[in-house]
């Protein structure tokens, strides 16, 4: 646990007010919401079924028919009991199987077989979890003492209202009028439950999902015309807070970009199949989206490993791309998102160069300031640890930390306060209560060179030091040099002896060995190209690292380390030269 500065503590005292009286204000109106999906008013019909487009596999329709459900890396047994009463290996496990996204699986299989099964699942779902109080019930059964059953988490439940709609035809072909009613009545259910949830005034990303799931269901059924209008605005005011002018989310974290798009670009269509004019911010944000996707690309097609980002589907990355009707280039400059990407003939350079996300977007954000992600000869080089599938628990929290990313850092501290290091109780919700702020950036793009100069003040409160960065690229290639330098903000003088290091995380594809008397380190890349890393005067380790963004789980890798004494020896300079 890291003890707050006074300074600190007052920004985290009143987030704390904040919080508690919204968490008032969401516990008196409460019974409105109970009372809302006690009486909840079903569609007419379904009229359309937006596509869904993330790839599918008809092979995962045997296996679940077999009562086999894979989700978030963890495979569960559930041939000899229903699957919604197991109490999942993981919250993302039964996150996953309480979205229904799965159902898009059965729908590949297209066999009155699978049509079965997936009817089959949904009536069971409703019999145990058709409402919040039954699910609960269903919970209390398990022994469990959760307040909110994972089935009615408002995020969860916008995953599975938007699964039902999409995957309606599945679900409907073929059926008795008795499962049409009971399924029209559980959408009902959701609809109001999830309008109440807008009432409560819910936060972060999971707004702007129950914003989408709420216009898709009222586009695609008959007799919620106000819903539509009302949901519409919802959305507008959300993609408008939200997505920022260069296309970036909010949260900084390009996962967010992806599951948003694979929202947004059905629901676009579903206006146009409609003939219903969409929200003003809907097409304007798409746009802007997609592009700066491209931005986070790799040449290998992975994203960059920054805030939450983890390991990255090519097949749903390219099903996303191909729909940027203008095959538009990666935006370089992205200075409402934070980040900014550099390209020279062998070297491709991203950097992040932002504040940490507004609290409410910070649960999945990383202390990472000024870190860089580096592609060389068309191979990930350098980069960041990246984030674990598990979304909760110590591998997830060390993901976060400022050492798993490619940057300086000082004391063993992070740039930002984490909750769990801060010792904020569950209430914190992993949130980044303070976080650096970036200073005196700046972005060059010359004939010589390309690069950036910037500095953030993360250690100020705690050393009274400000980092500067300093990267460039060689326009003619060979050649990438950093400046990392520790300044002294205002006339505070660091503590005597305060040490600090310098972390390059390398790709567990690059095999590296150190070399001149333990002065540089040689790397070699999967094509058998080498590049030499030397810092200026300093003896340079090499130590074992970790790559959590992996398909097949974390992996081992190494690390190159630098270090330093802020006070007698501020200021270190390196370089990557081809070998």
């Amino acid at each position: 646990m890291k003890r707050l500065s006074v300074a600190e503590r007052i920004v985290v005292g009143a987030h704390a007010a904040r919080h508690g009286g919204r968490a008032v204000k969401r516990a008196c109106a409460r019974p409105l919401s109970l009372m809302s999906g006690l009486r909840p008013r079903p569609p007419k019909r379904l009229v359309i079924a937006p596509q869904d487009i993330r790839t599918s596999d008809p092979i995962v329709a045997d296996d679940i028919y077999a009562g086999y459900f894979a989700f978030a890396g963890r495979v569960v047994d559930a041939r000899n009991q229903s699957p919604f009463l197991l109490v999942g290996p993981s919250q993302e496990w039964e996150n996953n199987l309480m979205g229904f996204s799965w159902l898009r699986h059965l729908r590949a299989a297209d066999t009155n077989l699978a049509r079965q099964n997936a009817r089959a699942l949904v009536a069971e779902w409703l019999s145990l979890h058709g409402s919040p109080s039954v699910s609960a019930a269903a919970g209390q059964a398990q022994g469990r003492s959760h307040e909110t059953p994972c089935a009615w988490k408002p995020v969860v439940a916008a995953r599975r209202l938007m699964s039902w709609i999409s995957q309606s035809p599945l679900l409907l072909e073929g059926a008795d009028a008795e499962f049409y009613g009971l399924f029209l009545k559980g959408i009902g259910r959701h609809v109001a439950f999830l309008r109440a949830q807008m009432r409560f005034e819910l936060s972060g990303e999971t707004r702007l999902f129950t914003a989408i799931a709420l216009a898709q269901t009222a586009l695609c059924s008959d007799g919620y015309g106000r819903l539509l209008k009302r949901s519409g605005k919802w959305l507008d005011e959300e993609l408008q807070a939200q997505i920022l002018p260069d296309g970036g989310h909010v949260a900084r974290n390009p996962q967010t970009l992806i599951d948003l798009l694979f929202d947004l670009l059905p629901l676009r269509q579903a206006y146009t199949s409609r003939n219903v004019a969409p929200p003003p911010q809907l097409i304007g944000a798409i746009d802007r989206m997609l592009p700066m996707l491209r931005l986070f690309r790799h040449p290998d097609s992975s994203l960059a490993l920054f805030n939450g980002m983890g390991v990255t589907a090519p097949d749903m990355l390219a099903t996303l791309l191909g729909y940027d009707d203008a095959r538009a280039q990666p935006i370089l400059n992205a200075p409402f998102s934070g980040y900014q990407r550099f390209e020279s003939p062998d070297a491709l350079l991203i950097a992040d160069v932002g504040a940490a996300p507004p609290p409410d977007f910070s649960t999945r954000a990383h202390a990472g300031a000024l870190s860089f992600e580096l592609s060389l000869d068309g191979f990930r080089t350098i980069g960041n640890c990246g984030a674990p599938s598990v979304q909760r628990g110590p591998l997830r929290e060390a993901a976060r930390l400022s050492a798993a990313h490619s940057t300086l850092i000082v004391g063993d501290d992070s740039s930002a306060r984490l909750a769990h290091e801060a010792g904020l109780g569950a209430w914190a919700g992993g949130r980044i209560f303070v976080g650096p702020r970036i200073h005196d950036f700046s972005r060059r793009d010359e004939q010589g060179e390309c690069g950036f100069e910037a500095r953030h003040d993360g250690y100020v409160s705690r050393f009274g030091l400000n980092h500067f960065r300093s990267i460039a690229l060689s326009a003619e290639g060979g050649r990438v040099e950093g400046v990392d330098r520790l300044e002294a903000a205002g006339k505070r003088k660091p503590p005597a002896g305060l040490p600090y290091v310098i972390r390059f995380h390398l790709h567990p594809g690059v095999k590296a060995a150190r070399v001149e008397r333990e002065h540089g380190v040689m790397l070699v890349l999967p094509n058998g190209s080498a590049w030499l890393f030397h810092a200026s005067g300093r003896e340079v380790e090499l130590e074992e690292g970790a790559f959590f963004a992996s398909a097949d789980g974390g992996r081992q890798a190494q690390q190159i380390v630098v270090r330093g004494i802020a006070e007698s020896d501020p200021e270190t300079r390196w370089v990557f030269l081809r070998g």
